[in-house]
C-alpha cells in the first residue's frame, strides 16, 4: 500500500482506519481517571532512585526537601501541561505541542529522543531494578553478577514483548496482575515505618543529625538528586497523550493533578522517612535494592515478602511501558515522523508488532551497561531537556495567539518558575556529567539529518519508501489498522476521512475492522 509523507510545514492526518482507535484505547481507558495518573507514575522509581537522591544530595534531610520539591515542580509543570492540553487537543503530548508551536523539526526531535532514548532508557531500568530485586536475596553478602542482572532483564524484556506482541488482553491482565504487587510494597514499607516511629526510631529525622552531611555539600551534585528524583515521577503527564479521549477534559484533568500529584508526594516522601527508620544513610548506600535491606531490618522470617512485592511491581512496569509506547508511535506515524511500518498492527491479534520488536531492540542496547544511575542521570536530563522546551512553547503560544481560546489559563508565573528550575538543573547537571548528559544532546541532534531526509525530503524515489515497508509486513504479517482480513489478497478496509482523528472517541458511528 502506497503512503504519502506529509510536509511538515502543514498539519496532515493520514486516513487511518478507526480500528487503531479500538484497539490502542484500552490501554489507557482502563483505570479510572483519577488513578490514571498515580498509577502510571508509582513503579520502579520509589524502589531505585532513593540511593541516587540521596547520595547525590548528602544528607538526609537535604535528599526529604529534593523529594519534596521535585514533586511541588512536577504539579507545576502539569499545569502548564494542562493548559497546553486543553489549547491544542491532541493525543501524543508534549510531541504534539512542540510540532505544531515550534515546527515540524522540533517535533521530531522530540519524538527521534523518545524513540531512540527515553523509552528504551526507561524500559531498561526497571527491567534492571527487576533482575536487582530476583537476584539480591540470592547474593545476601555481595552485589549480583553484573552479567546475571543483563541477562534476567533481558529475559524479563523479550518475554513481555511476546507478551504484548501475541495478545492485548493478555497484556491488559498482565498489568492489572501484577499492579498489586507495588502496592503492597509501598504499603508495607510506610507502615511499618510509621511502627518505627511510634518506637522513637528516628535518629535521622531529627533536625540535629537530618543535615549532618556525609561528603560535602555540591551544587552539581544536587542538581543530579534532582534528575534521580525526577525519574521516580515519570509519567506525570500521561494523560496528555490521551487528551483527545478523556471525558470533559476541562474539568478532569486539573482535577487529576491536584488529586494524584500530592498523593504520589505523600507517598514517596514518606517512603524515604519509613527507610531511614531503619537504616542509616551508609547502610542505604551500600544497597543495590533498598527495600530488600528494609526487610531485612524490619520483616524478619516474612522479608522474603518484599523483594516478591517489588519484582512483580516492576515486572509489571516493564509491561505498562512496552504497551503504552505504541501510542507515541502512532502519533509520530500519522504525522509522517515515523517508518509507515511502525503504525501497522498483526491482521489478527491487532498489535502493534513492528513497534514493539522496534522498543525491545532498543532497550537490549540500553541494557549494555547495568548502572541504572548512570541510565537514570542520562534520561532525566533529555526527558527536562524536553519539558522545559514544552513550557517555553507555552509562553511563545500566549505570545502568537493571544486570543486562541484557552479552556484553562494559568498564571505566567507557574511556566517562569519552572522554566528558571529547569535552567538550574540542566546547567548544573551538564557541569557534573558532562560526558553522559551530552552524549543524550548528541543522539538528539543526529535527528536532524535524518528529517530532511525522511521527513522534509518530499519526492523521495518510490523504492525508498515501500521497499522496506514490504519487506516488514512480510516479515511481521503486518498491516495498516484499516485493512481487513483480506488485505493478504490486495483488499483494502475502507478508511477514515481526513477530518477524523485517529484516537478521537467523538464520533459514535466509529466503525471497527472484522479482525477487531
Amino acid at each position: 500500500k502506497k503512503t504519502h509523507t506529509p510536509h511538515p510545514s502543514s498539519y496532515h492526518t493520514p486516513p487511518f482506519p478507526s480500528v487503531s482507535n479500538n484497539c490502542l484505547c484500552h490501554m489507557n481507558n482502563h483505570p479510572p481517571l483519577l488513578l490514571s495518573i498515580p498509577g502510571n507514575i508509582i513503579g520502579s522509581g520509589i524502589f531505585v532512585s532513593p540511593k541516587g537522591v540521596m547520595e547525590n544530595a548528602s544528607s538526609v534531610g537535604l535528599a526529604l526537601i529534593v523529594w519534596i520539591v521535585t514533586g511541588i515542580i512536577t504539579a507545576i509543570g502539569a499545569l502548564c501541561y494542562a493548559e497546553l492540553g486543553v489549547t491544542i487537543p491532541k493525543s501524543g503530548g508534549d510531541y504534539s505541542y512542540v510540532k505544531d508551536i515550534f515546527g515540524g523539526l522540533a517535533g521530531f526531535l522530540r519524538l527521534w529522543i523518545a524513540v531512540l532514548v527515553i523509552y528504551p532508557t526507561n524500559q531498561a531500568v526497571i527491567a534492571l531494578t527487576f533482575s536487582n530485586y530476583v537476584l539480591q536475596p540470592l547474593f545476601p553478602t555481595c552485589f549480583p553478577p553484573e552479567n546475571g542482572l543483563r541477562l534476567l532483564a533481558a529475559v524479563c524484556l523479550l518475554l513481555l514483548t511476546w507478551v504484548n506482541c501475541s495478545s492485548v488482553r493478555w497484556a491488559t491482565r498482565v498489568q492489572d496482575i501484577f499492579t498489586a504487587g507495588k502496592l503492597l510494597a509501598l504499603a508495607l514499607i510506610i507502615i511499618m515505618g510509621i511502627v518505627q516511629i511510634c518506637k522513637g526510631e528516628y535518629y535521622w529525622l531529627e533536625p540535629a543529625h537530618a543535615f549532618d552531611p556525609f561528603q560535602e555539600y555540591d551544587v552539581g551534585l544536587i542538581a543530579l538528586a534532582f534528575l534521580q528524583g525526577s525519574f521516580a515521577y515519570g509519567g506525570w503527564n500521561f494523560l496528555n497523550y490521551v487528551t483527545e479521549e478523556l471525558v470533559d477534559p476541562y474539568v478532569n484533568l486539573p482535577r487529576a493533578i491536584f488529586i494524584s500529584i500530592p498523593l504520589v508526594t505523600f507517598v514517596y516522601v514518606f517512603a524515604n522517612i519509613a527507610y531511614v527508620t531503619a537504616m542509616s544513610p551508609q547502610e542505604l548506600l551500600a544497597s543495590n535494592a533498598v527495600a530488600v535491606t528494609f526487610g531485612e531490618k524490619l520483616l524478619g522470617v516474612m522479608s522474603w515478602i518484599m523483594p516478591i512485592s517489588v519484582a512483580l511491581s516492576t515486572f509489571g512496569g516493564v509491561n505498562g511501558s512496552l504497551f503504552t509506547s505504541s501510542r507515541l508511535f502512532f502519533a509520530g506515524a500519522r504525522e509522517g515522523h515515523l517508518p509507515s511500518l511502525l503504525a501497522m498492527i498483526h491482521v489478527k491479534r491487532c498489535t502493534p508488532i513492528p513497534a514493539l520488536l522496534f522498543t525491545c531492540l532498543s532497550t537490549l542496547l540500553m541494557l549494555c551497561t547495568s548502572d541504572m544511575y548512570t541510565l537514570i542521570n542520562y534520561v532525566g536530563f533529555i526527558n527536562y531537556l524536553f519539558y522545559g522546551v514544552t513550557v517555553a512553547g507555552q509562553i511563545v503560544l500566549r505570545i502568537k495567539a493571544p486570543d486562541m481560546h484557552r479552556p484553562i489559563r494559568i498564571s505566567l508565573v507557574w511556566p517562569v518558575i519552572y522554566l528558571l528550575f529547569w535552567a538550574f538543573l540542566l546547567i548544573f547537571s551538564l557541569y557534573s556529567e558532562p560526558i553522559v548528559c551530552g552524549l543524550g544532546m548528541a543522539i538528539m541532534l543526529t535527528g536532524v539529518p535524518v528529517y530532511f531526509l525522511g521527513v522534509y525530503w518530499d519526492n523521495k524515489p518510490e523504492c525508498f519508501n515501500t521497499k522496506m515497508t514490504y519487506l516488514g509486513q512480510k516479515f511481521c504479517v503486518v498491516v495498516y489498522p484499516g485493512e481487513t482480513k483480506g488485505a493478504g489478497n490486495g483488499e483494502e478496509g475502507e478508511e477514515l476521512k481526513e477530518s477524523q482523528a485517529p484516537l478521537s472517541q467523538d464520533d459514535g458511528e466509529t466503525r471497527k475492522s472484522a479482525d477487531c
